[in-house]
């Protein structure tokens, strides 16, 4: 087992092809916390994002065993895109026009890296702050413009990942940021929200 720590995901996942279902196990261990939040921040409903969880990785068993993994980037990117495919799945089945739709009890600040932030009192007053008005902002993007925020700052992809992972060209997903961010500037100014870090 210790071996097998040592493989990358992409490594545990050509094991798994191979017959080995412990490797299943470790990828499944290394990629669920990071999955499930994904999953659970576009569709902010913890029962749904179970379902979606489980399918995902009923699919990624399916697309494994068929062989339809190919070794040729981040297997948590060609996760994500499964993931991603499941959840606008499940809203077309539904026949919604959104992915999300803004809540007061969306809460990020749990998904900030603890290591980022200073010790002292103050530090973390300020920090929790600005958590809490970027989690405002984001909840009135426009649900595209969300979901690329989100993967690049919360999920650190890059632009092409999460190009691959939404279907669309990283023209496009270059361009969401940029709009994100100009809509989010523009939020900030007129909620008066400063958002700068001293």
């Amino acid at each position: 087992m210790d071996k097998m720590n040592e493989m990358t995901d992409e490594q545990l996942a050509m094991s798994y092809i191979e017959g080995n279902n412990r490797a299943f196990d470790l990828l499944l261990e290394r990629n669920q916390s990071k999955l499930f939040s994904y999953i659970m921040f576009v569709v902010r409903d913890h029962d749904k994002a179970d379902d979606i969880f489980q399918e995902t990785f009923v699919k990624v068993i399916t697309k494994l065993h068929q062989g339809k993994y190919v070794c040729s980037g981040r297997f948590s990117a060609w996760l994500m895109r499964i993931a991603h495919n499941v959840i606008m799945d499940s809203y077309r089945d539904q026949r919604a026009q959104n992915i999300v739709e803004p809540t007061d009890c969306n809460d990020l600040t749990n998904l900030l890296s603890k290591e980022l932030l200073d010790t002292n009192i103050e530090d973390r007053y300020v920090s929790a702050q600005m958590a809490q008005d970027v989690q405002l902002i984001m909840n009135l993007l426009p649900p595209s413009q969300r979901e690329v925020v989100f993967m690049r700052y919360y999920q650190d992809m890059s632009f092409r990942e999460i190009a691959e992972t939404t279907g669309v060209s990283i023209n496009t997903s270059l361009g969401r940021m940029r709009y994100a961010l100009m809509n989010m500037r523009r939020i900030a100014h007129e909620k008066h929200i400063e958002l700068q870090y001293a």
